[in-house]
């Protein structure tokens, strides 16, 4: 007779200030882009807004009709600027480790270009199921939807949104741009002050 699985406990995580302190590398590459282009662009301004697609960013700083080539210019330098400076959040590893631990499958869905966000992952040893680049807020809900995530775990209202049209629970951490209260008022069901207390949550939401 079949046997009924039940379906497999999957958590998806945002990448930038969620997983990694990606800042260093982010600053470190706008500069590098600023120098090449002969273009200002502040950098520490720039970094307190992580979030969203880096064209939002580039806008600010470039006519609209180069911004798409500037984007190309710094995706392509970003592995020499950006990896080598980016540390994993407290608790990154270890959050990760509770999903699988538990039976379960840790998917990363991120606005960045998808082969840098895996550079970022291999190079900091944080070893995801599967890496889902290029997709910003309510567009998470569709690699989210794909994997079957039950969770999605994040740092910014835009993940809150993706989580929600994914019929996902929205778990924040406020170690990003928004702090608790936004991440709550977008409608989070979870905020957490960082991913340490991760695996003690998904312990009380397993059981």
């Amino acid at each position: 007779m079949a046997h009924m699985t039940s379906p497999v406990l999957t958590v998806g995580f945002d990448l930038d200030m969620t997983l990694i302190d990606s800042r260093p590398g982010i600053h470190a590459c706008y500069l590098a882009l600023s120098e090449r282009t002969g273009t200002y662009i502040d950098a520490d301004l720039a970094i307190t807004r992580l979030g969203p697609p880096l064209e939002e960013e580039l806008v600010n700083w470039f006519p609209a009709d180069q911004v798409a080539a500037m984007a190309d210019v710094y995706r392509e330098m970003y592995p020499a600027h950006a990896i080598a400076g980016t540390t994993a959040m407290a608790g990154a590893h270890e959050a990760i480790a509770a999903v699988q631990d538990a039976g379960g499958r840790a998917v990363v869905v991120t606005a960045k270009y998808e082969p840098n966000a895996k550079l970022h992952l291999k190079h900091l040893g944080i070893a995801a199921d599967a890496v889902i680049g290029d997709l910003w807020a309510e567009r998470k809900a569709e690699a989210l939807r794909e994997y079957g995530a039950g969770v999605y775990v994040g740092d910014h209202t835009g993940d809150v949104r993706g989580a929600r049209i994914a019929e996902a629970l929205s778990v924040a951490v406020a170690t990003g741009p928004c702090d608790a209260e936004e991440l709550r008022t977008a409608g989070a069901d979870v905020v957490l002050a960082d991913l340490t207390a991760f695996p003690a949550w998904l312990a009380r939401y397993g059981a």
